[in-house]
């Protein structure tokens, strides 16, 4: 970094004015946004707990958590708990996409949806079998230990 002599002073902080004028000006711009995806700027580089569930499988593991009231935010107002999760979710999980990589959830509004509706209760006890047959296999691996 260049040393200014007390002349240059003035020009050198005139510059840096305006280069923060910009960065503020971007920043308002992209508040909305930014915002968005995140509910603070320093949460953009924020690291996310991946999973190896698909979006559906994440979202009914979450659902039955807070249905079955192990896992809750507001345990007096339904909606609001199940919105405050779903938000919870959106910015702090990744699942594995059809690609095969992680993904990042944008919403998981419909899945949650799924996940209550009767219409996918085969699909739900498919699920409910799968981590009761890893729970059994964990509890089994614990008694052998």
């Amino acid at each position: 970094m260049k040393k200014f002599v007390v002349e240059e002073l003035p020009d050198a902080v005139s510059k840096l004015y305006g280069k923060m004028k910009g960065i503020e000006r971007f920043l308002e711009k992209n508040k909305t946004y930014l915002s968005k995806r995140n509910s603070s700027f320093n949460a953009l580089a924020k690291e996310k707990c991946s999973s190896n569930f698909n979006k559906s499988d994440l979202a009914q593991l979450f659902y039955i958590l807070m249905d079955e009231k192990i896992l809750f935010f507001d345990d007096r107002n339904q909606k609001c708990n199940r919105s405050k999760i779903q938000f919870f979710i959106e910015n702090n999980f990744t699942y594995i996409g059809d690609s095969g990589f992680q993904t990042n959830i944008d919403t998981i509004s419909k899945q949650f949806s799924e996940s209550k509706g009767f219409t996918y209760k085969e699909k739900q006890i498919r699920f409910l079998d799968n981590i009761i047959d890893l729970l059994e296999k964990r509890r089994e691996k614990l008694i052998c230990w």
